[in-house]
């Protein structure tokens, strides 16, 4: 006995030592990021950067692949299956813990299947209309919606996506009649906005700004419960008529769950690093989003929270995927 345990004691020892060399030499080759969302979007803005800054800070290629579909529960469950070794990541968004509200079945679990590495960033929504919409201000867009009951609409990335419960959320809130229009991503919700085949979207703050300060599209209200300084002209929902309207996108880099505490402390503390650095922190500004950070564990904590909290806004707000 005493020969066997200690031959176990070996074995684990020895699969301890080399999960630590590996996570010392890790990353040795490319890493890849999985975006479940399409590009050009909020959550693909902040991908690229963060990619481009760990490929330069951790020596290996840190590669942004877009799997975007089915409220982004697609590229999510291909990170949940692939080997928790750290050379493959995903990107999620407020979405990750809302798809289980949306969908009578999920292939994954958003706790349990996974690893938190860090939150990433936050940033509020922006309501905006296209120039030939007859409204100015939010009152007049609500006031425009219950005159022409269902024909106004407002488009989103996607049914059972955080576009898709904020704009549920919206309706519920104020009153508001806006019929939902689900697209691919949030880029080509934003084009067609633009080019006034739909009259509304709630937009990421990124995808907006450029159409927004170009004078391209109308900003009514930002969704969270203070200005942002990137539109500090634009008032919030709060503010603009939608009393206790407060909410936001946040972005969180995850692993597969077992992935070693090595590799998931290293990330972290590489992530904490680059984000700070001032040219990093100015491209986030100039897209629109807030640079915010935290350990691995607050980030579970978040998304526990985040999952009931907007639970409650999916079942008070009857949204259903179509």
């Amino acid at each position: 006995m005493n020969r066997r345990f200690r031959a176990v004691l070996a074995l684990g020892l020895l699969s301890l030592a080399a999960q630590s060399a590996n996570a010392q030499s890790y990353p040795n080759r490319s890493v890849k990021i999985i975006v479940p969302f399409g590009p050009g979007g909020f959550t693909d803005v902040v991908a690229r950067i963060l990619g481009q800054k760990l490929t330069a800070s951790m020596g290996q290629s840190f590669i942004i692949e877009n799997r975007p579909g089915a409220g982004s529960t697609i590229g999510t469950d291909a990170v949940a299956k692939s080997a928790p070794d750290g050379y493959t990541l995903v990107m999620v968004s407020t979405t990750h813990v809302i798809s289980p509200w949306m969908y009578k079945t999920m292939p994954y679990d958003p706790i349990k299947n996974f690893t938190a590495v860090s939150k990433l960033v936050e940033s509020p929504y922006v309501l905006v209309v296209n120039n030939k919409v007859a409204a100015r201000n939010v009152k007049e867009f609500i006031a425009l919606s219950k005159a022409r009951p269902n024909m106004i609409h407002y488009a989103s990335s996607g049914n059972g996506s955080s576009q898709h419960l904020i704009g549920g959320m919206f309706n519920t809130m104020s009153g508001a009649g806006l019929t939902h229009v689900p697209y691919r991503s949030s880029s080509m919700a934003a084009q067609d906005v633009l080019a006034g085949v739909v009259e509304s979207t709630f937009a990421g703050v990124p995808n907006a700004l450029a159409a927004i300060q170009s004078g391209r599209a109308h900003a009514l209200a930002v969704t969270s419960a203070k200005r942002i300084p990137q539109l500090s002209d634009v008032p919030t929902l709060q503010e603009a008529g939608v009393p206790g309207y407060d909410a936001s996108i946040w972005l969180a880099l995850l692993a597969p769950a077992g992935t070693p505490k090595e590799i998931v402390t290293r990330l972290n503390a590489e992530i904490a690093k680059i984000m700070v650095a001032p040219d990093a922190a100015k491209t986030l500004y100039d897209n629109g989003v807030a640079v915010s950070l935290s350990t691995p564990e607050a980030m579970n904590e978040l998304m526990v929270h985040e999952r009931e909290r907007w639970g409650k806004v999916v079942k008070e707000a009857g949204i259903e995927v179509d």
